[in-house]
């Protein structure tokens, strides 16, 4: 159990800097909650950005694709694995106003006094 925390850990640790810093028009985006976590793992699009806020979630995902690929090859098991845990990660850091998705395909916001969106995978 103890081995599976410290590797969930490192792969939220390693996707977050994807998104750590986002360009200004990506991070409005975000607060605006045009842009959010999905429950895969990757970002999405509740509302249509611009082309510029869509060409960086684009290269965000494909970053996390590829660490993903590589975690997943490190511990023998499926990069859906890996991104679903991450997505664990991620949705209990939103901030309020941020969009999700979870697994029924609704986007929704994060408000105060909610729990945690976190995906039923998570337990």
């Amino acid at each position: 159990m103890m081995k599976l925390l410290s590797w969930l850990l490192v792969v939220a640790t390693l996707a977050a800097p994807a998104t750590a810093q986002p360009a200004t028009s990506l991070g409005a985006a975000i607060q605006a909650g045009q842009v959010g976590e999905r429950y895969d793992g990757y970002m999405g699009f509740a509302i249509g950005p611009s082309a510029e806020v869509r060409r960086q979630v684009l290269a965000i995902n494909i970053r996390r694709r590829n660490l993903y690929l590589e975690l997943a090859s490190r511990r023998n098991v499926t990069a859906q694995v890996v991104g679903v845990a991450t997505a664990c990660q991620l949705m209990r850091q939103l901030s309020p106003g941020e969009a999700y998705l979870l697994s029924d395909n609704v986007w929704r916001r994060w408000s105060p006094g909610q729990p945690a969106p976190v995906p039923e995978q998570c337990g």
